[in-house]
């Protein structure tokens, strides 16, 4: 057989077996007990970071159509005590704004004498209180997605450093610097920090992406506020 063509072969078997050693699965095998920690630590944090994007998006998709709906309900009635009654209770941002100015209404008019000017005030820090509180509520945990965004790639940084540098220590070992014996480890080095960037970029993006929707669901509780301190205010005018 031609020399050129045994030496050919002979390329194509060694790089086949190296692709087969730089699968995930095997790289993760051949990676020391630190790099094996931090591949497995930044997997369970992209598990989380998926399991807290799946679970707040269909929370905001739920409470945005649920606010929406109570207050389409709330502007048709005509007794707003019995509303209050009937859906003042419910477990949802809008009924909590409303229910906090309805309480505060009651108490403030319940006497003989009502402080107009007082009675408007305590009822606009109530209801932003509330509306404040139902925020931060649903803001519960996106802080972990912050913090996995911004710790991660960190994390796989020094998964990579820490591979290098044993990669360094077995070249010296070997006293060999061929491809055969720097690739292997170079390459679990390299893994680590790309499941840090798998778990951080949806991290990063689902953070400024619920926040930006948590932002619109406390503009829409606020502009509700008003709204209701406005139509009480103007009770406060005919009982005068």
């Amino acid at each position: 057989m031609d020399p050129n063509i045994r030496t050919v072969e002979r390329g194509r078997i060694v790089a086949v077996d190296m692709a087969a050693h730089m699968s995930p699965v095997e790289l993760f095998k051949q990676a020391d007990l630190v790099v094996k920690s931090v591949m497995i630590g930044l997997t369970l944090a992209s598990i989380w970071t998926w399991a807290i994007i799946i679970g707040h998006t269909l929370k905001l998709r739920r409470v945005n159509r649920e606010n929406e709906r109570f207050e389409k309900d709330f502007w048709t009635v005509e007794d707003i005590d019995r509303f209050h009654h009937k859906r003042g209770g419910e477990e949802l941002p809008a009924a909590k704004v409303f229910s906090a100015g309805i309480v505060e209404w009651r108490r403030s008019t319940g006497g003989k004498s009502v402080d107009k000017d007082g009675t408007r005030q305590r009822l606009m820090t109530a209801m932003h209180a509330a509306a404040g509180a139902e925020v931060d509520k649903l803001a519960d945990r996106l802080n972990i997605l912050a913090t996995i965004g911004s710790v991660a790639p960190f994390v796989g940084l020094f998964g990579t450093v820490w591979g290098i540098m044993r990669s360094f220590t077995d070249i010296a070992g070997a006293n060999n610097t061929s491809l055969a014996v720097v690739a292997p480890g170079i390459a679990e080095a390299l893994f680590a920090t790309a499941i840090g960037l798998f778990a951080a970029i949806p991290a990063v993006i689902a953070y400024n992406r619920m926040t930006h929707g948590i932002n619109r669901i406390e503009a829409r509780l606020l502009r509700f506020a008003d709204s209701f301190h406005g139509t009480l205010s103007r009770e406060l005018e005919v009982d005068g």
